[in-house]
């Protein structure tokens, strides 16, 4: 029987709303059944609901910063469903900052067939016709620690000013950065449509056949490697899972150069989610030393199986933490010196 819009979980300020897109997409005004759909961290409101018999996504946009609005991620996400990279989607409004898609019914997606399943995923969303341009005061992607200008200092002060990291971790850690920016292409000419939030699982759905991405809110045109980094904490496992998974990716072995970008960006990755998590979930309190980090591993084996919620405080810091151990580990490597060197040299820096 159908659900009136009234006695369901829809806020009240958008009911007018849905019932639009109901009747614009499908010729009705009611679903007949409507689940809250919880797993995953966004501000958005999503919803299982059941039309005509058959289930959709129903998502509903809450934030009302209009830079933050729907514009760019319903473009971005309308150019990668109609490539098969999203699910089909049925209504979008700007307006009323509301979607509705199918409805992706998940199956077990173990990370020995994803780590070869998602380099083509990749290769297809960065072979999308350009995304636009990023805001970099908006910047969620790692990236951001790339772009120099008042938005990046004002992150760096905000990191610094309470102290949660030791002196000499702080020094060891603006340092490195420091080393990578200046090698690091900042304005390669080679951008790619990417997604920029696929660190959470939640937003890669697996069907069975099929591989889908969701919640496009961050994508714009970015560096490839950046996309490539991310997915890669969550599947490859030690370097021998690297190289499968960028052979996968470049449809050859990767070469010396990408693989130093790769480890380049990789450090990158661990410096933004290091700093962004660490200073979420500390609320500026020091790093209490006296409990071990989380293996870095093992906390991506749980990340990757939904048995970790970020939206935890203690778990922000826990996956801060993890992040900056795995910096410290591969900053002592002489792998790191080769890398600068080689990408240096590759792109004409002193």
């Amino acid at each position: 029987m159908p659900t009136p819009m009234g006695d369901s979980m829809i806020p009240q300020e958008k009911s007018a709303a849905v019932t639009r897109g109901l009747r614009q997409a499908f010729g009705v005004t009611e679903f007949e059944d409507i689940r809250q759909m919880t797993k995953g961290h966004t501000s958005a409101l999503k919803f299982r609901i059941v039309v005509q018999g058959r289930p959709y996504l129903l998502r509903i946009i809450m934030r009302t910063n209009s830079m933050l609005g729907p514009t760019r991620q319903f473009t971005c996400m309308k150019t990668a469903a109609e490539a098969g990279v999203a699910p089909h989607i049925w209504y979008t409004s700007t307006e009323d900052q509301i979607a509705i898609t199918d409805f992706v019914e998940e199956a077990p997606f173990p990370a020995t067939e994803a780590l070869v399943r998602m380099p083509a995923v990749l290769q297809a969303l960065h072979a999308l016709p350009p995304f636009p341009e990023g805001v970099h005061s908006l910047d969620t992607s790692c990236m951001f620690l790339m772009h120099k200008g008042t938005a990046l200092d004002g992150f760096i002060r905000k990191f610094q000013e309470p102290h949660i990291l030791s002196g000499s971790e702080s020094e060891d850690l603006f340092a490195w950065h420091a080393q990578v920016s200046a090698v690091y292409p900042q304005h390669d000419p080679d951008m790619v449509s990417s997604h920029n939030d696929l660190f959470k699982p939640d937003n890669i759905l697996f069907d069975g056949r099929r591989v889908w991405l969701v919640d496009w809110e961050a994508a714009f045109l970015n560096d490839r490697y950046a996309d490539l980094a991310v997915v890669a904490n969550l599947v490859a496992s030690d370097d021998a899972e690297e190289r499968i998974y960028l052979r996968e990716y470049f449809g050859q072995p990767p070469d010396p150069y990408q693989l130093a970008r790769f480890f380049l960006m990789q450090q990158v990755v661990h410096m933004f989610y290091a700093m962004a998590f660490l200073l979420l979930g500390l609320s500026g309190d020091a790093v209490d030393q006296s409990e071990k980090a989380p293996d870095f591993k093992d906390f991506h084996r749980r990340l990757w199986a939904g048995e970790v919620n970020l939206a935890d405080k203690d778990t922000k810091v826990a996956y801060g933490r993890v992040h900056w151990e795995r910096l410290v580990k591969n900053m002592r490597q002489t792998r790191f010196n080769e890398a600068l060197k080689l990408v240096a040299d590759r792109h004409g820096c002193p």
